[in-house]
């Protein structure tokens, strides 16, 4: 038998999405690893993603070492992901017509090419501030094709919605588990060999998730009839605003991406102005993100029904008051400990809003639907980077932080009491 059937064309019955939000356990979480299909996609992401997050930590560590500057690091998040923010509707509107896995295989090796260039750049001694930028927003054009056609091929791989949940939740432990030995690694190798080779090791790294595409044997797709492209992009505004949960989910995500996740580009600037540390450190803290957005993605399996779309507005809550709490701290172990909290609630945040749109929206949708909330999350955080990024050279990185995560907390405030007016249960809109 196959390990995956052709994804349903109608909206999961109420027996399947029960079945979607039912506490799991970790053996449920295992139980996924039965489509081989998802075993080839974990192995070779898992590979490519500690690459991804080498790269990361590289890219912003030889920015700040080659300008001090917060304002063009935070000018260099920006580039990285404000492509996702204009373009992403497109990718999900392409996700929903095109073979998915073919997507990957082009919006991957394009990825490649430009992690080659960068560490090329670099291991020749003559890369520029300038050169850094404009590959990152040659990169953030990538991701806004890759990452909804990815995430929408969830549910191709694992064969229909009763794994979704589950798959959802590795994916989000496999992305931070990547996060803890990505940053770890990157910053020994940026202390022994200096950032380029980090550069050229996620070049390397995209081989994995190459391979496994290859191998991956998928059902395919029902034939649709298709509208004019800007028609199926509105189609799937209307679809996405028209539930309540979607539609409060992704405010607050669009504002805790802008207005709080932001601080992650200044993560540099926190570990060696106001903890005086090294790339080392920098490496440190971003583990202690990944490590706290592992917990956050568990977490994520076990949430009962009744609790899946309260859980962002608390989570939000949670999130705004740990940046507000890490960016006045100035010792080395205690950042660390703060950061695990609210990384898990930042976690907890997109991953509950992730299975929202998932389950709401149906294969013909799902594209488009999951492009809002790459939208909400990547596409808002480059304006925060920018905006923080300014906020910290004019007034410094903690007033700076502070800001942004009071507004996260009044966006979780003006949630709680408008959720009171709004009809909020898990249900599928016709």
């Amino acid at each position: 038998m196959s390990d995956a059937v052709t994804p349903p064309d109608e909206p999961p019955s109420e027996h399947e999405l029960e079945a979607i939000v039912r506490p799991s356990s970790a053996l449920a979480l295992l139980k996924v690893f039965r489509h081989r299909n998802y075993r080839l996609y974990f192995t070779g992401q898992l590979v490519s993603l500690m690459g991804t997050w080498m790269q990361t930590v590289a890219q912003a560590w030889l920015v700040y070492s080659l300008t001090h500057s917060p304002f063009l690091l935070g000018l260099t998040s920006f580039a990285a992901q404000v492509t996702v923010f204009f373009v992403a509707p497109f990718g999900g509107m392409v996700a929903d017509r095109v073979d998915r896995r073919k997507m990957l295989l082009l919006t991957q090796s394009a990825a490649m090419l430009q992690a080659a260039l960068l560490a090329g750049l670099t291991l020749a001694g003559i890369v520029q501030v300038w050169e850094i930028i404009a590959l990152a927003f040659g990169l953030g054009f990538i991701n806004a094709f890759d990452v909804p056609t990815r995430q929408a091929m969830t549910l191709d791989m694992v064969g229909g919605p009763e794994d979704l949940r589950h798959a959802i939740a590795l994916n989000s432990i496999m992305f931070n588990l990547a996060r803890v030995v990505g940053p770890t690694l990157a910053g020994a190798v940026i202390a022994l060999v200096g950032e380029g080779v980090c550069f050229a090791l996620n070049a390397v790294s995209f081989a994995a998730v190459l391979w496994s595409l290859v191998l991956m044997r998928l059902p395919e797709r029902p034939v649709r009839a298709h509208t004019h492209p800007l028609r199926e992009i509105a189609d799937g505004y209307r679809f996405s605003l028209g539930s309540p949960q979607i539609r409060m989910s992704l405010m607050l995500v669009a504002v805790s991406s802008c207005f709080g996740a932001a601080y992650l580009s200044l993560m540099p600037a926190f570990a060696r102005d106001l903890l005086h540390g090294d790339a080392a450190s920098y490496g440190a803290l971003m583990a202690g993100v990944g490590a706290g957005a592992l917990v956050g993605a568990y977490a994520l399996s076990l949430i009962r029904e009744r609790w899946l779309a309260m859980t962002p507005v608390a989570a939000a809550a949670c999130f705004g008051l740990g940046i507000v709490a890490f960016a006045h701290s100035h010792v080395m172990w205690l950042s660390v400990l703060l950061l695990l909290p609210t990384a898990a609630s930042l976690m907890l945040l997109g991953g509950t809003t992730n299975t929202l749109v998932q389950t709401l929206a149906g294969e013909h949708y799902r594209g488009r639907v999951i492009s809002h909330y790459t939208q909400s999350f990547l596409g808002m955080m480059p304006w925060g980077s920018l905006l923080l990024g300014w906020l910290a050279a004019r007034y410094g990185i903690s007033d700076a932080v502070t800001f942004g995560g009071l507004v996260v907390i009044a966006s979780a405030v003006f949630a709680w009491f408008a959720r009171r007016g709004e009809k909020w249960r898990l249900e599928r809109r016709g």
